[in-house]
């Protein structure tokens, strides 16, 4: 564990020492200049011999990473995002990405400079050439990913033909997903339910003095709440995620404006609590490996206003949980959403096509509503 904590901290120390040289008027950037900066401190301070030395010359590499990241900001006019020091007790993390470097057998982990070798709760579970690990310490636990080249796929593939053809998946707040098919998964919320924890141990922090013991102590217990939360949510999603992608062989879903949504300050921890970006990455790469076809309706799709007897929009403010229409439609907002997503296909008719009384309907907004799908809002 020394021996982790101090890799750690080379790590941060060179990331710092490197950021306030390169910060320093008339300086200027690039990666050999930071090789003869590494040297010198190295000379400097005898002690960052202790631990590997790719631990300090992979910083060289990070810190080229987040300027590339910071200049491409710039020129796209987005926020630009200077890199800025690591602090102590923050993402603390160390790599060594060359495959000398360490080894791994079963479940015991080599790393150089360290005398013996590190057992961990399990060994890998993908077969192939191991090329880098990187080393982390988060909630009071430490943990190690690998980067594994894989020589086949390590996706078990899935009978297809068990498979529903498709599923609507409407996400929110009070749920977590309403399915097409009627089906809800209850919103999870792990920081709502730790919420008075958390203010409890927080103002207890503001209390203690900087620097002592009970105050590190006290942090810890946040550092492990806070892991506690994440882990939980992933875990929810994740589950979720693979019962839909080994369940369905099409699967719709919203694009949603996750970034404008937490504008909206009564909602924005509720909506941060859910996980709606991350619901979706793990949908989508779950997706690709399982040969799912994952569609994402248009953001303006009418899904909620939407009938999905009739296909008339209506005004649907979110006080307004259930949808009632002159047709005779009584649903669940959330339920005829998922349906509206099930039927949504990416096409858009054109101006020529001919609209007869049969296969297409009017809607209220102009649309034509074809097989219970509003075409003119899709695309």
């Amino acid at each position: 564990v020394q021996f982790l904590f101090q890799s750690v901290g080379v790590r941060r120390f060179t990331y710092n020492a490197l950021l306030a040289h390169f910060k320093q008027e008339g300086v200027k950037g690039s990666k050999q200049s930071a090789i003869d900066k590494l040297k010198e401190l190295k000379l400097q301070y005898p002690w960052m011999a202790d631990v590997s030395a790719r631990t300090s010359r992979n910083v060289i590499d990070d810190l080229e990473s987040a300027f590339k990241r910071f200049f491409a900001n710039v020129k796209a006019g987005k926020k630009p995002g200077f890199p800025r020091f690591k602090k102590r007790g923050t993402s603390d993390s160390f790599s060594v990405r060359e495959k000398e470097k360490f080894d791994v057998v079963g479940k015991s982990l080599r790393i150089e400079k360290l005398k013996t070798r590190i057992k961990m709760r399990q060994s890998p579970r993908l077969n192939g050439i191991a090329k880098q690990c990187t080393v982390s310490f988060r909630g009071g636990r430490w943990f190690v990913s690998i980067l594994v080249d894989c020589i086949e796929s390590p996706w078990i593939p899935i009978d297809n033909t068990t498979r529903e053809p498709s599923v609507g998946v409407d996400i929110g707040i009070k749920s977590l997903a309403v399915l097409s098919n009627g089906t809800e998964i209850p919103a999870s919320t792990p920081l709502k339910r730790k919420l008075k924890k958390l203010k409890k141990l927080q103002r207890k922090m503001s209390r203690q003095q900087k620097g002592s013991n009970r105050k590190e102590r006290t942090k810890r217990k946040i550092q492990k709440l806070h892991f506690y939360v994440v882990e939980k949510r992933k875990a929810v999603l994740h589950e979720l995620t693979d019962n839909l992608t080994r369940n369905y062989d099409r699967i719709v879903i919203e694009d949603l404006n996750v970034r404008g949504m937490v504008k909206n300050h009564k909602l924005a921890r509720a909506i941060s609590d859910v996980g709606f970006g991350e619901f979706r990455r793990q949908l989508e790469y779950k997706a690709f490996f399982r040969g799912c076809e994952l569609v994402v309706a248009d953001r303006f799709f009418p899904s909620s206003k939407m009938c999905s007897g009739c296909g008339q929009i209506h005004d649907m403010p979110l006080s307004k949980r259930v949808m009632e229409c002159d047709c005779g439609t009584v649903l669940d907002r959330d339920h005829n959403a998922a349906i509206n997503l099930q039927r949504y296909f990416p096409t858009r008719l054109s101006g020529k096509q001919k609209c007869t009384q049969e296969n297409c309907k009017t809607t209220s907004n102009g649309g034509k509503f074809v097989d219970g799908v509003n075409k003119a809002n899709a695309t």
